[in-house]
């Protein structure tokens, strides 16, 4: 109950909104794939000030676009989807809580909370919110016989040999009693010390966080140390508690032997107004350095069960708790030195390589300082002790000196006077300087993207050889890459003549490629392989795309105003190496997908419908209203990449989809798949073979409206 970021964050108004549905879905992506790694125990993916503002923005963004509402929303889904689920069934769900910021907010629920009830709340706890993994141990007859995770909040994994050695779980209560007790299994900062000293003594490399630590100990089956591990209950699951203050509870199962945080040196006070609450927030707030483990929060609590069972719950949070979560951890570390970094499109951006610094459960090496205004700005240089925080971006950043501890011999950095990559001249007109040669200075990058396998997919033409060719001044974009012949790639290093023939037949085969993976390996920015797709479809050929006006390009799916502007500037930009692109033959058109009818076959597919009396074949991936089909594909396609795979999907009319829910249409199976294949049968949503699936794609590039038929009956 207790996680950080686990419940939908209750200041969504404050938050913008995404403006494309694309946006939403990526974060929504996001926030599962962080979620996953979070309940697994592995290493964090964001931190929690980072997962809280993604989270933010998604509830804002379905309140302002209910029809974009994904099945598998974090805000509907109980931990975002990420807990291991296992065979253990909850007694009672394990319910996530909602999250607030400031002050106001807090007064706020608090508010809520009292019209709920009709009166004021008979109190509140208040507690630290523990960074570590929910657990729920059931104890017979005063005897500990299982203990299992949180998962996905009604079943968990079955935990309870490792989760026997946790201090402040004992084996035996005090009295024979029967209950069920929820709680935080964690690592002190002694544990996690002690923790890392038993893991590398074993060859195995230190854990990175606290928490990562104490999940992956007690999720482990088979290990040759036994890290300590600490649990602190936060709730007991009882008919003889069922009439007993929260305050009481916890009491009481001290007594009993096992561990609260109201018998650590953090407390559970117990507050008559929400004024009080507050006070006691902001002294665990200033305490909470010297706890001896972490935290990144408090959990309020109505204290009595009568206030709990009135406000009762939603299908994801109790109305009569909220977590209070603190600002972003920000620590100061020595910062060694400046480095410049040029990007793909030749943006320039000064890089702060860090001592090795926690924060926020991450350990940060280096950081951004956005640009060489704001270095200026912040007044850091290299040697200075810097303040380094995560919050709001991925990236985490420095944001100021401890000039009282500047050495004395500090000098200012000095920003490049050109390029350091290809020694071009800068244009400084911006805040974000630029090389003046844009891509031509990243030409590597570049090509390389250019190159890749879900892109225009030239087999051969790997990092090494990319060196060779630009090194040599054979290639500077990717235009040029046409150019090359088996003589000249056979004159390069380490080059023979076969392999310079394979990789010369494999850049030329390249031309053939559809429009879409053209865009995507120009690269233009605030697009990727799915826009790509969609504006190929969407205007056909290059030449249509480039004359699309900025209101054009926001008939696409997924293109608002800003990404409009920014697709129309790159492709003016581009303008140069696409006409070098069209003069050496590379295709610039999306295929006419639409097959002609069974009637017509072998007629124009462009002809219209009602010339014959016939119409084209249907889309298959079409629900009968019109609206396409939500189809994932799972394991291996006969004859088809995975990329290719989801654009079949999208042929077909579709809408390709990386997850299963209750709202998926069809899901295609194929070798190598996994757990997406097990819900899909658990949900009871129609599978289709991939061997099928194939023949369904043939049989409609084909016209044949009978083996459609058949394949979907």
């Amino acid at each position: 109950m207790q996680e950080p970021g686990a419940g939908l964050v209750v200041d969504a108004a404050k938050a913008e909104p995404f403006a494309a549905v694309e946006e939403y879905r990526a974060a929504i992506g996001a926030i599962r794939q962080a979620a996953t790694a979070y309940y697994g125990g592995s290493d964090l993916d964001m931190d929690d000030a980072v997962y809280d503002a993604l989270l933010a923005r998604v509830a804002a963004t379905e309140a302002a676009q209910p029809a974009w509402k994904a099945d598998e929303s974090p805000t509907e889904v109980v931990g975002a989807g990420g807990g291991v689920v296992g065979d253990v069934v909850h007694s009672t769900p394990m319910l996530s809580l909602d999250n607030v910021f400031d002050e106001d907010t807090l007064r706020k629920w608090a508010a809520r909370l009292d019209r709920i009830l009709g009166r004021p709340a008979g109190g509140f706890t208040v507690e630290p919110k523990i960074d570590g993994l929910a657990i729920a141990a059931r104890y017979v007859d005063g005897r500990l016989v299982q203990v299992a995770t949180r998962g996905d909040g009604r079943a968990g994994e079955d935990v309870t040999g490792q989760a026997r050695r946790a201090s402040g779980l004992p084996e035996r209560l005090a009295e024979p009693v029967t209950l069920e007790v929820r709680g935080e299994v964690f690592m002190t900062d002694a544990d996690f010390e002690q923790a890392n000293v038993m893991r590398t003594g074993t060859g195995e490399p230190a854990f990175a966080h606290p928490r990562s630590a104490a999940a992956g100990t007690l999720r482990a089956q088979d290990r040759t140390y036994d890290a300590p591990l600490s649990f602190f209950a936060y709730s007991v699951h009882s008919e003889a508690f069922a009439t007993v203050a929260n305050s009481d509870a916890m009491t009481e199962l001290e007594r009993l032997g096992i561990a609260t945080t109201g018998g650590s040196v953090a407390g559970t006070p117990v507050c008559g107004t929400i004024e009080e609450v507050l006070a006691a927030v902001h002294t665990l707030s200033v305490s909470r350095g010297a706890l001896g483990f972490g935290i990144d929060g408090a959990v309020i609590k109505a204290d009595l069960p009568a206030d709990r069972d009135a406000a009762g719950s939603s299908s994801r949070a109790p109305r009569w708790g909220v977590a209070y979560k603190f600002p972003a951890d920000t620590r100061t570390t020595r910062l060694l030195q400046i480095e410049v970094q040029i990007g793909r499109t030749g943006v320039i951006t000064p890089v702060a390589v860090l001592e090795a610094v926690q924060i926020s459960g991450v350990t940060v090496t280096s950081a951004t300082l956005h640009n060489f205004d704001d270095l200026v700005r912040r007044n850091v240089r290299p040697g200075d002790v810097v303040f380094v925080r995560r919050a709001g971006d991925v990236i985490p950043e420095v944001t100021g000196a401890k000039l009282d501890e500047r050495p004395a011999d500090s000098v200012p950095f000095e920003p490049p006077a050109r390029c350091p990559r290809c020694d071009g001249e800068i244009d400084r007109s911006q805040k974000r300087w630029r090389c003046t040669r844009g891509r031509a200075c990243g030409a590597h990058e570049s090509l390389a993207y250019y190159a890749a396998r879900h892109s225009m997919d030239i087999e051969g033409l790997g990092g090494k050889v990319i060196d060779l060719v630009v090194a040599a001044g054979h290639v500077t974009d990717p235009a040029d890459l046409y150019d090359l012949d088996v003589p000249t790639v056979a004159s390069l290093d380490r080059m023979g003549e076969l392999s310079a023939t394979k990789l010369v037949a494999g850049i030329q085969a390249s031309k053939e490629q559809p429009l879409a993976r053209v865009l995507t390996g120009l690269g233009v920015r605030m697009t990727g392989r799915s826009m790509s797709r969609r504006l190929a479809r969407h205007f056909g050929t290059m030449q249509a795309l480039q004359a699309a006006s900025v209101e054009d390009l926001q008939q696409v799916e997924g293109v608002g105003p800003e990404r409009a502007v920014t697709i129309a500037a790159e492709l003016v930009d581009l303008a140069p190496v696409i006409a070098k692109l069209v003069a050496r033959g590379v295709n610039m058109s999306e295929p006419d997908l639409t097959p002609p009818s069974a009637t017509t076959s072998g007629t124009d597919p462009d002809a219209d419908a009602d010339t014959d009396g016939t119409a084209p074949t249907a889309l298959p991936l079409r629900r009968p209203d019109g609206s396409p089909m939500t189809v994932v594909v799972t394991g291996s396609v006969p004859g088809l990449t995975r990329d290719e795979g989801n654009e079949a999907v999208e042929r077909l009319g579709g809408k390709s989809s990386g997850s299963v829910s209750k709202r998926t249409d069809l899901v295609v199976v194929g070798d190598g798949a996994g757990s997406k294949a097990e819900k899909a049968e658990q949900l009871g949503i129609r599978i289709l073979p991939a061997e099928r699936f194939a023949a369904l794609l043939q049989a409609y590039l084909s016209g044949d409206e009978a083996t459609i038929t058949d394949i979907l009956a």
